[in-house]
């Protein structure tokens, strides 16, 4: 083997160990640096150039995830997501009722604006109202982690890896929302039952308080050309319009405004996230060109294998860097939703399976409380292996 094939196998071999680690050790970099540092070495070695790298680049699924993160941006600013989250808690009567509703409205929430996004946004929520009403927290969180989680899976918009499958794919709005909406309804079901079963206190139908008032700012005039845009935009995805398309249309319009900077957008914009779309790309385009692909080959040959190289490939070195290196195995619709869920619900397994399941424990701890790996175990473990069978049940 030439010396550039070996030292180009090496970088993707250490890109790859930075990015189930989210890091290398000894080095400062997070995971969209290690995919931005590697996608470099292998230009410097020849493996790709700098066309090469750029023509591996896939612009829809980066305009749409951009456009998503823009929206999301507004409806933040807005007010949006205190508002409905104080709604839901209203109509929360019970520990039972407040469960049942943070599980599906998380779940929901995540469908539709991204599951990172919402776990970010709705964990002081639920820190603040469990110790308002004198609840434990820690299923409420458990709840949010899997909610987010296992919602996502139900459209395009949900997370980052299904934005990457729809695009590849080709897959409308509605044909993804009418395969894994029954997947994803069941599992936030699962959940819902599983936290009842392993913390009693939560299965209490007692009346409880009048909830805490949530602190946000509403601003009815950015909520109502949200909320409009937004409608829109969903609209136009189930009418079967371009993707990334309505997507870039509604962030333009949301940018043509008097009342907020573009550059108070600009900074909720996670361009980290987009420098590692970016960047994986290129490796991916690597490891095609160098044959490493053609290893999984015996891994994925058929839609069950195809599921478990997607879960496992997920744990060990995420969820978007899996569905990249396997996105040229499936091949039929089926296989491409396979990929999707397999990525997506292998997220629920432990708590350091997910960025959304980090962020929730990370911001609880900075509040005084704990969630720990074998808590979020004897939840995550049932409800994946449940969700994984029902989803490849359905499916096939």
């Amino acid at each position: 083997m030439a010396l550039r094939e070996t030292l180009s196998l090496l970088v993707l071999l250490l890109a790859y160990l930075g990015l189930a680690l989210g890091g290398l050790p000894g080095y400062r970099m997070n995971r969209a640096g290690v995919a931005l540092v590697g996608a470099s070495l292998l230009v410097l070695l020849g493996a790709l150039d700098l066309e090469e790298a750029w023509r591996a680049l896939d612009p829809a699924t980066l305009v749409f995830l951009f456009g998503v993160m823009v929206l999301n941006a507004h409806l933040g600013y807005a007010g949006f997501f205190g508002w409905v989250a104080e709604g839901l808690w209203k109509r929360a009567r019970t520990p039972f009722a407040l469960l049942v509703l943070l599980s599906l409205g998380s779940g929901l929430l995540s469908a539709l604006f991204l599951n990172d996004t919402m776990a970010l946004l709705l964990t002081p929520l639920v820190l603040r109202l469990a110790r308002g009403l004198g609840l434990n927290p820690v299923p409420y969180l458990l709840a949010l982690m899997a909610g987010v989680n296992t919602g996502s899976l139900m459209t395009p918009t949900g997370n980052p890896q299904n934005i990457l499958v729809a695009s590849l794919s080709g897959m409308t709005y509605l044909d993804f929302l009418r395969a894994l909406f029954p997947v994803a309804f069941l599992g936030l079901a699962l959940q819902v039952g599983l936290l009842a079963l392993l913390y009693p206190e939560t299965r209490s139908l007692r009346p409880l308080p009048p909830p805490p008032p949530l602190r946000y700012r509403l601003h009815p005039g950015l909520l109502r050309k949200g909320l409009l845009v937004a409608s829109g935009l969903l609209l136009a995805f189930l009418l079967g319009y371009p993707m990334a398309q309505g997507a870039l249309v509604a962030a333009g319009l949301l940018l043509f405004t008097r009342r907020l900077r573009s550059e108070r957008y600009f900074t909720r914009v996670d361009w980290e996230l987009l420098v590692m779309f970016g960047g994986l790309f290129v490796l991916t385009e690597g490891v095609r060109r160098l044959g490493v692909a053609e290893a999984l080959l015996p891994l994925a040959s058929s839609p069950l294998g195809l599921l478990l190289a997607a879960t496992l490939l997920s744990l060990l070195i995420s969820n978007v860097p899996a569905v990249l290196l396997l996105a040229p195995l499936a091949k039929t619709p089926e296989e491409w939703l396979l990929l999707a869920g397999g990525s997506t619900l292998a997220g629920n397994l432990t708590l350091l399976a997910s960025v959304a399941n980090l962020i929730v424990a990370e911001g609880a701890k900075r509040e005084g409380v704990q969630v720990g790996l074998l808590e979020h175990l004897r939840l995550g473990l049932p409800l994946t292996l449940l969700s994984l069978a029902a989803l490849y049940l359905w499916l096939t």
